[in-house]
């Protein structure tokens, strides 16, 4: 394999080649390490040209291919399998912001681009970009459309695929399929690039986008509210919709225990409120006209839901520093159970209608495969999307606990299905989840996305192991 590889090397240049084990590691294993892969190589290309002569060589060889951005994907989308054929694509050098069009409110960037540094480009050109994710310090925009990715402003502004207008994307064969326009409206055909957003590298690696942009708010409240049940967490959300409509920009819940991990494991956590509630909600008013408004729409939603009997404790952020700190809170719910030990994870959405219902439900399925398991639910309750993991029990063996990995997400999926709901709602397939996608997707379904794999990859390279 050494001389293919030698002429993979060529088209990056051998400083961008990389296959010492000790420069290759840390691209061979996922946050949670839970998956662990071999590859013969980690190419770093640099320009769209450059991946183009990657996949055209990859077709033409066999070999497989597997796209890598910031690595933060939990579901295994990102890590090669262990055959050690495969070469990983790093979009990590590919990091421009191509061009930043205030008035037309778009950003068209390369998918190396982190997430963070994105939103900090529209912020100094008086713009936001809405994508927020707890990752978005070291992942890029390149894997954030290949997962469609969701986080905390979906609430309004959708998913990574809503914030999508444009792709550039290099297809299996070399070919450039060059999309990066800015129409907000276009029906001249099939819309190509949705094929690609969510695709999770699948069928070709996207190298540049143009993404919207949203006018920054004037005035943002941010509220911690302490509450006795997800019923009353959804009744409040009624209300505070029905009030404050696109102003209310996100609103998470929580169960004490997700937060009693970040306090025990976050540097400089403190509790916002002084006495401890079973749930919580963290809720956001941004507001287009001013502070004053944001503040007085806050008010009047808090002010309804105490008489309502729907909340027993609320406080609002006094200032930047303060908002900066209610949100690592929730950030760091998914990085603070793990010193708590093995943890099992399920992505899922279900009507938000449903949410109190299914938290009463799927706790009595774990509750019959492990008794002493600790629910951590979270999540985006506004569009329906939780985070229902479950810890192991205080002083269980940790391989023990894993190994009821496959009863709990029946189980719990199981209450999913019930509701109509996706076990899958905004980390992907990957190959975590690519056996259970098999099983439970309409044979229809399964057969049309083969026949659009077959049509972009026939020779199989991209990705392989992944989503079907």
């Amino acid at each position: 394999m050494e001389p293919l590889l030698s002429r993979f090397a060529t088209i990056v240049g051998d400083t961008n080649a990389l296959s010492e084990p000790g420069d290759v590691a840390s691209y061979l294993a996922e946050p949670r390490d839970l998956f662990h892969g071999r590859a013969a190589m980690v190419l770093r290309p640099g320009t769209t040209a450059e991946v183009a002569a990657i996949l055209k060589l990859a077709s033409e060889t066999g070999t497989p291919v597997v796209p890598q951005g910031g690595n933060t994907g939990l579901v295994g989308g990102q890590i090669p399998d262990m055959s050690g054929r495969a070469v990983i694509v790093s979009m990590s050098r590919m990091n421009c912001i191509r061009e930043l069009d205030a008035s037309a409110s778009t950003v068209t960037a390369e998918a190396g681009v982190v997430l963070q540094r994105l939103r900090e480009a529209a912020d100094e050109a008086g713009l936001l970009f809405p994508l927020s994710l707890g990752a978005q310090g070291s992942c890029q925009i390149g894997g954030n459309l290949s997962s469609n990715a969701g986080g905390t402003g979906a609430l309004v502004h959708g998913t990574a695929r809503d914030l999508c207008l444009g792709v550039e994307v290099v297809l299996p064969t070399g070919e450039v399929f060059d999309d990066l326009r800015k129409l907000k409206k276009d029906n001249t055909g099939y819309d190509l690039k949705n094929l690609f957003v969510g695709a999770e590298g699948t069928l070709g690696i996207i190298t540049a986008a143009v993404l919207k942009l949203v006018p920054r708010p004037k005035g943002r409240e941010l509220a911690w509210i302490g509450l006795e049940s997800p019923q009353a967490a959804l009744d409040l959300f009624l209300r505070a919709n029905d009030r404050a409509g696109s102003a209310l920009t996100a609103f998470e819940l929580c169960a004490r225990n997700a937060l009693d991990f970040v306090l025990r494991h976050q540097d400089g956590a403190a509790d916002p409120l002084g006495a401890t509630h079973p749930w919580y909600v963290l809720a956001e008013i941004s507001s287009g006209r001013s502070a004053e408004d944001a503040r007085a729409l806050m008010e009047e939603i808090l002010t309804d839901g105490y008489a309502a009997g729907l909340l027993a404790d609320a406080a609002v952020a006094q200032n930047l520093a303060q908002q900066a700190a209610f949100w690592r809170l929730r950030e760091e719910m998914s990085w603070a159970q793990k010193p708590e030990g093995a943890s099992i994870k399920h992505d899922i959405s279900v009507p938000v209608s449903s949410i109190p219902a299914f938290i009463e439900q799927a706790g009595k399925a774990v509750a019959k495969i492990s008794a002493d398991a600790r629910v951590v639910c979270f999540g985006h309750m506004g569009d329906g999307n939780l985070h229902y993991n479950v810890s192991q029990p205080v002083g269980a063996d940790r391989a023990g606990f894993l190994a009821l990995y496959r009863d709990m997400n029946d189980a719990v999926h199981a209450v999913v299905h019930e509701f109509g709901g996706s076990f899958s709602a905004e980390h992907g397939i990957g190959s975590m989840k690519r056996d259970e996608l098999a099983r439970t997707a309409p044979p229809v379904a399964l057969d049309l996305m083969r026949r659009v794999k077959q049509a972009f990859d026939p020779a199989g390279i991209m990705n392989p192991g992944k989503v079907i």
